[in-house]
């Protein structure tokens, strides 16, 4: 059951995201006069799919291979290689037969929808989800630092008062990705003003021990949001509200560090420490043998004063979380391309997103990964290669700047070669989601 709701969850995803980027090509064709043969979600591989109708020139289906999906744009060389279509004269409604930079926008408009996706779903999760954030101005009694905190040189009670020499709004900002691949924080301690340096290697320990365990507030803790029936959590009397402050005598943030922590311990009892209301206690369920004690938690700042979004800012905070996950993926390629981090761990198929998504249907999870998926598809899809809109864009770019088209042949030829380089990074990353998935 788990595996079919992760799935369906992966292939919802998929047709949201796939459905608004071929749409972004649609629209900028059809607003350009340029005919549109074929607008698919998925591929109908070797002519199969589950249905399909025509209205107007454009036929329109749902194929049976759930990859992506695509829309044939009439005199353009793509991947349906149809060198008969492109032997004969241009004719007007041609995506050949337009100007530069309509052929451009056509190109870019997939991009530009799921940029527009991300900064969309970003925006709706911080109003109808998150709601309100967190001062920094009003942590007036500083940091709880954890492990990873005190390894960067912070200490319990550090006021951080800018990150990277800027001041920062959000609480949050410090617990996010903006420090993952380093970063310098300023802080007042014993009322003198110091400077601390997060390594640039710190996604490496965030990836081991989880992002909870650098710092949070001095009020920080897990909240119990859920607790399974039937389940050992519930039979040791852990209620929906109670904050969970430590397990087995260890503060943490990091729901990842307690997972971890509880699947080492299958089969025994674990100490988890809670506060519910004034009250202190410590419980003893037993971890069941798939490493569950039946509960799911969300971080918890504390009792602070929080102020609400609002529309304007949750468009504002939307549009700058959204670009910095497309800054983090950047970043991430680039210690790839530098030796400092294994192909292998880093990139993950269809299998690892659905795992990603989980077992049990989560909304809040699903619209963020589905936006983080936006925003990561709008970048691969922005990449100089071949095949992929980028090398579209590329090979335009080079036209407006020579004045001079480059040839079909040549075209054709670099959608072949960029179509096997993708064919090719499609077997592996299929390949390496089923290693991990086995090892």
């Amino acid at each position: 059951m788990e595996a079919l709701t992760m799935t369906a969850q992966l292939i919802l995803a998929l047709a949201i995201l796939v459905t608004l980027h071929e749409l972004g090509h649609y629209l900028a064709a059809r607003a350009f006069g340029i005919k549109v043969e074929k607008f698919y979600l998925f591929f109908d591989a070797w002519g199969f799919k589950f249905f399909s109708f025509k209205k107007g020139d454009t036929e329109y289906g749902i194929g049976w291979l759930p990859l992506g999906g695509y829309v044939k744009i009439s005199g353009m060389i793509d991947e349906s290689m149809d060198r008969e279509a492109m032997s004969k004269p241009p004719q007007p409604y041609e995506f050949r037969s337009k100007p530069r930079w309509q052929r451009l926008i056509v190109m870019l408009g997939g991009i530009i929808m799921n940029v527009i996706l991300g900064i969309v779903i970003y925006t709706f999760m911080l109003l109808h989800y998150t709601e309100s954030y967190l001062p920094a101005a009003n942590v007036t009694d500083g940091i709880q630092a954890y492990d990873l905190g005190l390894k960067a040189g912070l200490r319990d009670g550090d006021l951080v008062t800018e990150i990277n020499g800027k001041p920062y709004e959000r609480f949050e900002d410090l617990l996010g990705t903006k420090i993952l691949f380093g970063a310098d924080l300023t802080i007042i301690r014993g009322g003198q003003k110091l400077v601390t340096t997060v390594p640039n290697d710190f996604y490496k320990s965030v990836k081991e021990a989880g992002s909870g365990n650098f710092i949070g507030t001095r009020q920080s803790c897990l909240q119990i949001e859920r607790v399974e029936p039937g389940m050992p959590a519930s039979s040791a009397g852990v209620k929906e509200g109670d904050k969970q402050i430590a397990i087995e005598g260890l503060r943490t943030m990091s729901i990842a560090a307690v997972q971890t922590k509880l699947k080492n311990l299958k089969g025994k009892p674990v100490s988890i420490t809670v506060l519910r209301g004034t009250d202190t206690l410590t419980l003893m369920p037993v971890v069941s043998d798939s490493g569950r004690i039946g509960v799911a938690y969300k971080p918890f700042l504390g009792n602070y004063p929080m102020q609400a979004y609002g529309l304007s800012k949750a468009l504002r905070y939307g549009t700058h979380d959204a670009f910095q996950a497309i800054i983090v993926n950047i970043k991430g390629l680039r210690q790839i391309f530098k030796g400092k981090e294994k192909v292998g761990d880093s990139l993950q198929g269809p299998v690892g997103i659905a795992r990603e998504f989980g077992g049990i249907w989560n909304w809040a999870r699903f619209w963020m990964l589905t936006g983080l998926l936006s925003m990561v598809l709008a970048f691969m899809n922005l990449l100089p290669i071949p095949a992929l809109d980028g090398g579209h864009v590329l090979f335009l770019l080079i036209e407006m700047i020579t004045q001079r088209k480059l040839s079909d042949k040549f075209l054709e030829k670099a959608q072949m070669v960029g179509m096997i380089l993708l064919l090719s990074l499609m077997i592996f990353v299929f390949g390496n989601d089923i290693f991990k998935a086995l090892s």
